[in-house]
């Protein structure tokens, strides 16, 4: 019977295999690759990419059965959560603000539309771009920096479904009472 923290995540077709040390990291990743393969599954080596957190620029060496060596990144996607060497949700954050303003772009010409009442404006930003933004947020730890960068973003874009630039001195709090939205970053700390 396993104790402790999983040393592996599987979900559908991704895997991550965690480990102490490269030498466990090597074993466990030959385990992985021969059970796939005795199972009639072939793991893509192209695909496989090895991070190393919390130790600085440390460069490790995996290999495959064959001999090839996976590919080293500082960052990449899990289950559609951006994952970096350095730990912390910074880079979760900032790829689901990128997320949202895709999405916003995407129904803006309905968000920018003069005759278009602002209490469905809202509801279109509730329901279509913060649910974007907030995507993963149970997995992050909410910073001081995360929050202000996501309270930053919010507020851009219900200044524009207001019709109201910071120019115009309109407080944020006022902003949001008159579109009856909490602050993202309460949404956030929620979430968790």
């Amino acid at each position: 019977m396993r104790e402790g923290l999983p040393k592996e995540l599987l979900f559908a077709d991704d895997l991550a295999v965690i480990a102490e040390t490269e030498q466990d990291l090597q074993r466990r990743w030959i385990i992985w690759q021969k059970t796939m393969e005795a199972k009639g599954l072939k793991v893509n080596t192209g695909k496989t990419e090895v991070m190393v957190s919390g130790k600085g620029d440390e460069r490790i060496v995996i290999r495959d059965k064959e001999g090839e060596t996976l590919n080293q990144v500082q960052k990449f996607k899990y289950l559609g959560l951006m994952l970096g060497e350095k730990g912390g949700s910074m880079l979760a954050v900032r790829a689901r603000v990128k997320a949202a303003w895709e999405k916003w772009r995407e129904i803006g010409p309905v968000i920018g539309d003069k005759k278009m009442p602002r209490k469905l404006k809202t509801k279109l930003y509730t329901t279509m771009v913060r649910p974007v933004i907030l995507y993963g947020a149970e997995c992050w730890v909410v910073g001081q920096k995360e929050e202000q960068l996501l309270e930053t973003t919010e507020m851009r874009m219900l200044r524009r479904i207001r019709g109201v630039t910071l120019e115009d001195k309109m407080r944020s709090d006022d902003i949001r009472k008159e579109l009856g939205v909490c602050p993202i970053g309460e949404k956030a700390r929620k979430a968790v």
